[in-house]
């Protein structure tokens, strides 16, 4: 539909925005982060096949992402942060499925040096997804 036009004509844009938006912490309901990560599903789903080349800043914006939820020692309640992991995983299986399983390849170094449990269990999500 015309979101997918609009997205693919603004994806440099868009790119840099949810960029900006992945890296702050934005208060205890993160919901700009919540938002974000949504409007990033949306946005593989819509622009499928210019995702691949995208996926080494994106990958690393998603784990940075991940880890720090994971490290944070604010004032984020465990529900939100549940939700911040799930919606950055589900990013990285979409990722996955438009690149042909490139993010399980440039997961496994990750998953292998990670010793935290939470980012091991996103990695392991990503992985076992088929």
């Amino acid at each position: 539909g015309r979101l997918g036009i609009l997205i693919v004509r603004h994806l440099k844009r868009l790119e840099r925005v949810i960029l900006g938006y992945l890296e702050v912490c934005d208060g205890p309901e993160e919901e700009a982060r919540l938002g974000i990560l949504e409007t990033l599903q949306r946005t593989i789903e819509h622009a499928w096949p210019r995702m691949p080349c995208r996926l080494p800043v994106l990958l690393k914006a998603l784990l940075k992402m991940i880890w720090d939820v994971h490290t944070d020692q604010g004032s984020t309640p465990e529900p939100v942060k549940a939700a911040l992991l799930q919606g950055a995983t589900e990013c990285l299986i979409l990722l996955d499925r438009c690149s042909e399983g490139q993010v399980k390849v440039l997961l496994e170094g990750v998953y292998s040096s990670c010793e935290e449990n939470r980012v091991r269990e996103c990695i392991r999500k990503v992985q076992e997804n088929t």
